[in-house]
């Protein structure tokens, strides 16, 4: 039986972002830089990771809550051995909206295994289309063609409609915006340009590094003229604008200058089981220890109800330089 959860601001449960791994083969300088992500850094060992069978049971149990998305993440997910196989399990909720986000790199390998899993659809990271800039925004030389191969082979298997995020710094990718639009124009995916965000304390963020959304639209709108429209949902994270020519949809993520708390109705559950309530979260609630000491379905449901009743977030509408210091969980540990 549903039993829609409430947090002290009104807000419903309804989206689930899992994270499978805290590995990824990219070090890009926003998220994982090498400075902290070197060779010897310590990432988990396999045995502290939640087993599929370990994920599956908590998404019924988040089901239970209300929740109608799932949004598997890392880390980059697809490094995670066999994740076809957590997939089909998840799958076999069919009401629920099953997606992923990946860096593309393995994805024209792996496109037709998940599509035939069950998943239904996927976004990708891509930071530009100039592979000088992208290889140095990944740090580790990878061309732009092969996410682009990736993403043309995932929607020939149908792992559409295919959203693109872009992370946009100034001084660093921002110039590659409006390519970046022209040549998703007309394709049916929808890109996304998202503000630089202060997510954890290792990537050097400040205030001057981030290009606000309305003054990416209006560049935009100058080159390629858009509109604004309304959103698909509540809570729905992207602003979204159309092409005035009907060609499509773009979207701008606004996180740090219009802020979206108000309608947050998401959670996210690390690899190694925490549970955090907030992308900017300091700390998270352990599940893990709960589903390995014989803890019972109920017993596990009653402690995400009692998180999720008592959150308070809104860290976007509170944010000052003096915030953005604080030490915070990474992004490339529950997934963005």
């Amino acid at each position: 039986m549903t039993m829609p959860l409430l947090d002290t601001r009104g807000r419903p449960l309804r989206d689930l972002r899992i994270s499978v791994t805290d590995r990824c083969n990219f070090r890009c300088t926003y998220c994982m830089p090498k400075e902290i992500y070197g060779k010897d850094f310590q990432f988990l060992e396999r045995e502290q990771l939640l087993s599929f069978g370990e994920i599956h049971r908590l998404v019924r149990i988040f089901k239970d809550h209300g929740v109608e998305k799932i949004r598997i993440t890392g880390g980059e997910p697809l490094v995670r051995r066999k994740l076809e196989v957590l997939i089909e399990m998840l799958a076999y909720h069919d009401t629920l909206d099953l997606t992923l986000t990946t860096n593309a790199s393995l994805l024209k390998q792996k496109a037709r295994a998940l599509k035939d899993a069950g998943l239904k659809r996927i976004t990708v990271s891509l930071d530009s289309l100039d592979n000088t800039t992208f290889m140095a925004m990944n740090d580790v030389d990878f061309p732009v063609e092969k996410v682009l191969a990736g993403i043309e082979e995932a929607d020939r298997v149908g792992l559409n409609p295919i959203k693109i995020n872009m992370v946009v710094k100034r001084g660093v990718n921002d110039h590659s915006v409006v390519d970046m639009a022209r040549f998703f124009k007309g394709s049916g995916h929808i890109v996304r340009f998202i503000e630089f965000m202060d997510v954890g304390h290792t990537n050097g963020w400040k205030m001057q590094h981030v290009v606000p959304s309305r003054e990416l639209a209006a560049r935009i709108d100058e080159a390629l003229s858009i509109e604004p429209i309304d959103p698909n949902y509540r809570g729905e994270v992207a602003e979204r604008w159309r092409y005035r020519d009907g060609s499509g949809e773009v979207g701008f993520i606004s996180s740090v200058t219009q802020a979206f708390c108000r309608d947050c109705t998401r959670t996210r559950l690390s690899a190694e089981g925490q549970l955090f309530t907030c992308l900017f979260a300091t700390q998270g609630t352990d599940l893990r220890t709960l589903l390995r000491t014989e803890a019972s379905d109920d017993e596990i449901s009653d402690a995400i109800a009692r998180v999720w009743h008592a959150r308070t977030d809104r860290y976007s509408e509170i944010r000052t330089e003096d915030t953005a210091k604080q030490r915070k969980v990474e992004m490339s540990y529950i997934g963005g």
